[in-house]
C-alpha cells in the first residue's frame, strides 16, 4: 500500500521543491507543493510537472492525488 511519505519522496525525487506536504489513507491523497519550477505555469502546467516526477506510480494502482500547487512567492506557509 502506498503510503504520504512514499508520495512526498518521489515528488521530492523528481521535482525540486520548497515544502511538501501529503495526507492520504492510502487511497486518496491530498497534497501542499511548494516549487520553483511552477512559477509562471498554470495549475494544469503545475499538476502536469507533479504527475511526470511520480511517473506511472500513481496510476498503477488507480490512486486519487488533489493537490495545491505554488510557486515560492506565492505560498504563505499556512497551506
Amino acid at each position: 500500500m502506498i503510503n504520504p511519505d512514499q508520495i512526498k519522496s518521489w515528488i521530492q525525487d523528481g521535482l525540486v521543491c520548497v515544502h511538501v506536504e501529503v495526507r492520504g489513507d492510502g487511497q486518496h491523497f491530498e497534497a501542499v507543493i511548494v516549487s520553483p519550477a511552477f512559477s509562471g505555469k498554470s495549475r494544469v502546467q503545475r499538476h502536469q510537472l507533479v504527475y511526470a516526477a511520480l511517473g506511472d506510480r500513481m496510476r498503477a494502482e488507480n490512486h486519487a492525488l488533489s493537490m495545491q500547487t505554488y510557486a515560492p512567492e506565492e505560498w504563505t506557509g499556512n497551506g
